[in-house]
């Protein structure tokens, strides 16, 4: 049977922050594009601190102010995910040294990727820097990341998935 729905998942520390905002950012896209029917979107933190937390107050204002909703709720991955996701994105290198370990087997590990090396800016800086302890331009810098990379994950998934 031919797959007719991809699944994604952008991964950073708590998800409250980095990852609930690409969830967001990534939705948005794919509502203005018709595909929100094709691509499931969920973000996950490899920690627990945060589980069931909205997303940082601050995170939330600097999306709203640029037509962002973010709706998630903050989850941990679990090793059983990986089953359903099709691409896992990690939003930092320690994000994806826990993620790495995390995934049962290569096959689990090869759907993992460096959100970061989908942007174009990148400059070999494959780290979404976590605005948590800084001040708002911290937020803003994560926005615009994020804003910029996304459409390049979009056009990654539709090379690997003729159906979008």
């Amino acid at each position: 049977m031919e797959k007719s729905i991809v699944s994604v998942s952008f991964v950073c520390l708590g998800n409250i922050c980095r990852s609930p905002l690409a969830q967001g950012v990534f939705e948005d896209l794919l509502e203005r594009e018709g595909l929100l029917e094709k691509v499931m979107v969920s973000s996950a933190g490899v920690g627990n601190w945060h589980v069931g937390a909205e997303p940082d107050a601050r995170m939330q204002k600097t999306a709203k102010a640029r037509g962002i909703v973010m709706r998630s709720r903050a989850q941990q991955i679990q090793a059983s995910d990986f089953r359903q996701l099709d691409l896992v994105l990690a939003m930092d290198q320690s994000n994806m040294d826990a993620l790495m370990h995390t995934a049962r087997t290569d096959a689990e590990r090869e759907k993992l990727k460096m959100f970061r090396s989908f942007d174009p800016e990148a400059n070999g800086d494959l780290d979404v820097p976590d605005p948590y302890y800084g001040g708002d331009k911290g937020f803003d810098l994560v926005f615009n990341i994020v804003h910029r990379t996304c459409p390049k994950i979009l056009q990654y998934l539709r090379q690997h998935y003729s159906f979008l």
